[in-house]
């Protein structure tokens, strides 16, 4: 297998509206590695990651994610770059008005299937993944917060991407049901052999869950393993 980053930028400059956040960030991420993306709020997380899923443009250097090139991406790509991501956010970002089944529906049509039976079978198989197959008829509001991530992590899954990005999921979770969360994505992550970029406060999760970590600091992104990150906390 040709050893290809799922993630790549090189001397590349995160801007957020006209302020220069990253500057001459070099990233590299590999097919089904697991690491953290670490900073003080403002640092600049937030906006590299939406650099990689194509909602801010990369204005100076060189990007690729899942094989898409991220200088000059066009607006009509970023549903191709997106189909090859999976996204978690914070606070779930579920639609409040449709059931769980009709939720995860909404995004396989978005993302060009068709057929019916296909998407109620990629839809059972997703659920089943995250442990929730029985909640496809309930409405978000009847689950909680620790089953709504569930979903959402279901709904990432749904285009079998080669690459998750996930922003805080676990930062509205009381603590057990972060651990939860953490090792279902893991689980996820090397069964698939997915990727997995988690940006994250929650520094008792990469004591528990050791990886590499990024950090996002003085408008540089820098690389620590996670054993010697915490002398410096």
């Amino acid at each position: 297998m040709p050893n290809t980053p799922i993630i790549s930028l090189r001397d590349a400059d995160v801007y957020q509206r006209n302020f220069l956040v990253l500057n001459n960030v070099d990233f590299e991420m590999q097919a089904g590695e697991f690491a953290y993306l670490i900073g003080k709020t403002g640092s600049g997380k937030s906006s590299l990651l939406k650099i990689l899923y194509g909602d801010l443009p990369l204005q100076n250097g060189a990007g690729q994610v899942a094989g898409i090139d991220l200088e000059n991406l066009s607006t009509s790509k970023i549903p191709h770059l997106r189909r090859k991501l999976g996204i978690v956010f914070q606070d779930f970002q579920l639609l409040t008005d449709r059931t769980i089944e009709k939720n995860l529906e909404f995004v396989l049509r978005a993302t060009g299937w068709k057929n019916k039976s296909e998407i109620t079978h990629r839809i059972d198989q997703v659920l089943e993944d995250v442990n929730m197959a029985t909640k496809k008829h309930k409405m978000p509001h009847q689950l909680s917060g620790g089953e709504q991530q569930r979903i959402a992590v279901a709904r990432a899954l749904l285009n079998q991407p080669q690459l998750i990005l996930a922003d805080e999921p676990t930062g509205n979770l009381d603590p057990e049901t972060s651990i939860e969360i953490m090792n279902l994505i893991k689980r996820l992550s090397e069964e698939n052999n997915m990727a997995v970029l988690m940006a994250t406060h929650d520094y008792s999760m990469i004591r528990r869950f050791p990886a590499k970590t990024f950090r996002c600091e003085n408008g540089k992104v820098l690389v620590a393993e996670s054993q010697s990150l915490f002398a410096n906390i």
